[in-house]
């Protein structure tokens, strides 16, 4: 019982010192690639506690979210929720993710644990790419000739930021 009490405060200590990093670095490719890969659980695996965490962009910073899709019964009555956040992603979460997920909140800003996806579709003759933030989706989603569009899924997760991974520049 002590080692399992143990490991739990070492799993918050590394949790708070995540979260307190002010550290600035450009996210690269490979590693967001491989986070993104990361996130996902294998075959037959539970999207339930740590295997459901991924990372996610808000505003240029890269976090950690754990996300857990609730049923379609209870996104039903939450669709008319007008608070519900926007998660933007390249697949389903789900799935392995082509691009890092973008987050529309954090804890403090407007922060709702209810999230609706919205997958991201570039238009033809546009080349993907990452976005970092959900002003940088919403801008390209507009205008007469709009870089991508956005399909809401109507699969609604519940999602906890859980730490802060890095910064960009």
């Amino acid at each position: 019982m002590k080692q399992t009490w143990g490991a739990l405060g070492l799993v918050a200590l590394v949790f708070t010192f995540a979260a307190c990093d002010r550290s600035v670095t450009a996210p690269n490719t490979d590693e967001t690639a491989a986070l993104n890969r990361a996130g996902t659980t294998s075959a037959g695996g539970s999207m339930k506690g740590a295997g459901g965490q991924m990372p996610a962009f808000y505003d240029g910073q890269l976090f950690t979210v754990n996300m857990m899709e609730i049923s379609d019964d209870a996104a039903e009555h939450l669709e008319s929720n007008p608070s519900l956040n926007e998660i933007y992603a390249s697949n389903d979460l789900d799935e392995e993710q082509d691009f890092t997920p973008v987050i529309d909140a954090i804890q403090g800003d407007g922060f709702n644990p209810l999230w609706e996806q919205f997958l991201i579709v570039f238009n033809e003759g546009f080349t993907p790419h990452q976005f970092f933030s959900d002003v940088e989706v919403e801008d390209a989603a507009e205008g007469a000739n709009p870089e991508i569009t956005l399909v809401d899924t109507h699969e609604v997760y519940r999602c906890s930021v859980v730490g802060k991974k890095s910064s960009r520049e």
